[in-house]
């Protein structure tokens, strides 16, 4: 079992449009270089597809359709993921229905790798693109010091500081 690269991937450029869409001219090229890999564009029609970003024909570029708080992870999962028909185990089709184990294995583990994947979605819809590219941005402005001793953690969709014996809510 595995999700594709291409979720991480559409994060990444979900991100990226989230935190310079106003800055810059964000093109498939633009994207590629940040992720260095060639083809986005597959991926961009799927976003555009599931209205998360719109396309700017002419002049260009592409920004997002909705506010980054309105974009869950599992948004993006369903978006780019062909996993509806089949989830996200992929079961092996023919078992030897002759064996007792065989026979009754779907019956034993359906309903508990469904419970699964509907725990990995409710905690992919639990987080946002805000939530991402809101600690991406942390690090890529070096906002901890060196010399200081930080640790961030994203708790309940709320980023702290901790400094020493202190800390503040972001």
């Amino acid at each position: 079992m595995q999700v594709s690269s291409q979720f991480t991937i559409a994060i990444h450029m979900l991100s990226y449009i989230a935190l310079y869409q106003h800055k810059e001219k964000i093109t498939s090229d633009v994207l590629a270089g940040s992720i260095e890999v060639n083809p986005v564009i597959i991926l961009l029609s799927r976003l555009k597809g599931a209205g998360m970003i719109t396309v700017h024909r002419g002049t260009g570029g592409t920004f997002l359709a909705r506010e980054p708080k309105d974009i869950t992870l599992l948004d993006v999962y369903e978006a780019v993921e062909n996993l509806k028909e089949e989830g996200l185990f992929h079961f092996h089709e023919h078992p030897n229905l002759r064996c007792p184990v065989g026979r009754d294995i779907h019956h034993a583990l359906d309903g508990k790798l469904a419970e699964v994947q509907k725990a990995m979605e409710d905690k992919l819809a639990s987080f946002t693109l805000s939530d991402v590219a809101w600690a991406v941005r942390i690090v890529s402005q070096n906002f901890f010091p060196v010399c200081v001793k930080a640790a961030a953690l994203i708790m309940t969709k709320n980023l702290y500081l901790f400094i020493e014996n202190d800390y503040h809510k972001f």
